[in-house]
């Protein structure tokens, strides 16, 4: 992918403040802003077993070495090779703004979230610009949610993705997943702005500032049966509107390969696959936050799910 000129500064959006961003303008990824994930799974505690692929059955080894993620041309670069190590065979990087220790690099509660990108696209390729919880306020992944702001189904680069996870702890947990059809003339490899603004009852999702989706209905549950999520089987067992959104989440942005989304890489994917990132921008609401009732859950679209 061709790298343009960096996107020119701009006003804040109307009745948003910049609180947190990173523009990448030094030579160097900002330590001090991002960590990295390391490796192909981790190990869950709670069931005393180790989890392969990040319970996807991704092929990626993450590592923080520089060929798989460095700053250049003002921008972030995020690279997927087709390489062998520790058994893998491919790697790429995953950063976050929480420390592989738990410490927190960024985090908040309600606000917009947007990332300008260009996206690499092929079979089994799966990038992604998401968020989780700072802590699992109300239980294990999903209970405490997940929200995505991108990411394409590897082999389609015509359409992109935002969903949230939530419901109760896996594998009692929902996903709501909507597709946003991109403009003719264009494709994800080239220069887009992905934004989520999230409130207090309400997710919207934008594509170069026009809004295209909104989720106003969502549900949390923190019981569990021998560390399995239940489902809930009265209103006291559902934790209060809004959880699981309303508590601080984190930013983080990386390429996958393969797994049970979007299938293995083909012989013409191509490799390195790599995301480029020319800003990270959070704003906070100017005038602060209302309090809000749940909407009435509706028809809600499905998608494939991501464990």
């Amino acid at each position: 992918m061709t790298r343009a000129r960096k996107a020119p500064a701009r006003p804040a959006p109307d009745g948003w403040t910049l609180v947190w961003n990173d523009e990448f303008d030094g030579d160097q990824i900002d330590r001090s802003k991002w960590d990295f994930d390391i490796g192909n799974g981790f190990f869950d505690y709670h069931s005393h077993t180790w989890v392969p692929g990040w319970g996807n059955e991704e092929l990626q080894y993450y590592t923080d070495a520089a060929a798989n993620a460095y700053v250049k041309d003002s921008a972030l670069h995020i690279c997927a090779i087709k390489e062998s190590l520790h058994g893998c065979g491919y790697t790429s990087a995953r950063l976050k703004t929480r420390s592989r220790d738990g410490a927190p690099l960024f985090n908040q509660t309600y606000g917009r979230f947007e990332i300008r990108a260009q996206v690499p696209w092929g079979k089994g390729l799966w990038p992604a610009l998401w968020m989780l919880p700072q802590n699992d306020t109300h239980g294990r992944w999903a209970a405490s949610g997940e929200i995505d702001i991108m990411e394409i189904h590897g082999e389609d680069p015509t359409r992109t993705l935002g969903s949230i996870h939530f419901g109760s702890t896996y594998p009692k947990r929902s996903l709501v997943t909507h597709t946003h059809k991109l403009p003719s003339t264009t494709t994800v490899a080239d220069w887009h702005v992905y934004a989520v603004e999230w409130e207090p009852g309400e997710i919207r999702w934008y594509f170069d500032g026009v809004h295209w989706a909104t989720q106003g209905f969502w549900w949390s549950c923190s019981q569990t049966r021998d560390g399995q999520g239940l489902a809930p089987r009265r209103a006291s067992d559902i934790n209060p509107w809004p959880a699981p959104f309303d508590h601080p989440f984190y930013l983080l942005m990386n390429v996958a390969v393969g797994g049970n989304f979007p299938g293995v890489p083909n012989a013409q994917t191509q490799f390195p696959a790599t995301l480029v990132v020319d800003y990270v921008r959070v704003y906070q609401r100017s005038a602060g936050y209302g309090e809000s009732k749940p909407r009435a859950p509706g028809r809600m679209p499905y998608s494939k799910q991501k464990a």
